[in-house]
C-alpha cells in the first residue's frame, strides 16, 4: 500500500547520504508504525528516537539506515543484533540478509518485537532472551554483528564472535564504528559521531 508518509522518511534518508538501494528498499518495506506505540504512530516516519516499553526507545529512521549502511549487508550473511527493541531495526535487516539472530535482555520488549515479527510475516529472525554481552556463542560466527546501544568500546567477546571477513558495527564512545576482522587481526574505523543510550551500570549489564 502506497504510504506517503514512508515515501518521504526514504527521500529524506537519500538527501542525508544513505545510498544503498538495498538498505533504502528495506526501510522503505517494513512500516515503522507498526514497531511505535499507538500512542506515537502519527510521529513514526519523523527523524526522531521514540519511546518504547520497558524505557527503551526506538532509534530514529537515519541512525538505524546509517548503521545499516555501514555494515555493507549481502543477502548470504548471518547477522547478529544486540538488543532487539522494538524489533524494527531487525525487521528491516531481515529485508537483506537470509538469516538474523537478536538478543534482548527484557523479556516483554522481545514479547512484543517477536509479535510484530509474526504480524508482518516476517518469519527470518531468531530471537533469544538473554545478556547481549555474551553474543550467542552457538550460533556463531556471524558475518555481520551491530549493537543497538551505546557502548564504551567495541567488546572483545563479540569481536571473537565474527567470522574472518566480519564486521561489527557500534557507537562506541559517541562515534559511529566499524570494526573489521581480518583473520585474527581487528581495523576500526570512525564513521561519524552519533548518540545511542548508553547501558548504565546498575540498570542493566554493560557492554
Amino acid at each position: 500500500m502506497f504510504d506517503p508518509e514512508r515515501i518521504d522518511m526514504i527521500m529524506a534518508l537519500r538527501g542525508r547520504g544513505v545510498s544503498d538501494n538495498a538498505v533504502l528498499r528495506a526501510m522503505e518495506l517494513v512500516p515503522r508504525r507498526r514497531f511505535v506505540g499507538l500512542s506515537y504512530a502519527a510521529k513514526a516516519y519523523e527523524h526522531a528516537a521514540l519511546p518504547i516499553v520497558c524505557g527503551q526507545e526506538i532509534s530514529a529512521p537515519y541512525d538505524i539506515a546509517i548503521m545499516t549502511q555501514v555494515l555493507d549487508l549481502k543477502p548470504e550473511h548471518k547477522l547478529l543484533e544486540i538488543g532487539t527493541g522494538s524489533g524494527y531495526h531487525a525487521a528491516v535487516l531481515s529485508q537483506i540478509c537470509r538469516r538474523v539472530y537478536s538478543v534482548e535482555r527484557y523479556h516483554g520488549l522481545l514479547k512484543a518485537a517477536e509479535t510484530c515479527f509474526a504480524e508482518n510475516g516476517i518469519n527470518n529472525v531468531v530471537t533469544r532472551h538473554g545478556d547481549g554481552r555474551y553474543g550467542w556463542p552457538g550460533q556463531a560466527p556471524f558475518d555481520r554483528i551491530v549493537i543497538t546501544c551505546g557502548v564504551r568500546a567495541m567488546p572483545a567477546g563479540l569481536l571473537d564472535q565474527l567470522a574472518a571477513g566480519g564486521k561489527m558495527a557500534a557507537v562506541a564512545d559517541g562515534m559511529l564504528t566499524v570494526a573489521s576482522k581480518a583473520r585474527k587481526k581487528i581495523d576500526e574505523q570512525e564513521i561519524m559521531p552519533m548518540s545511542l543510550p548508553l547501558i548504565e551500570a546498575g540498570k542493566s549489564k554493560v557492554l
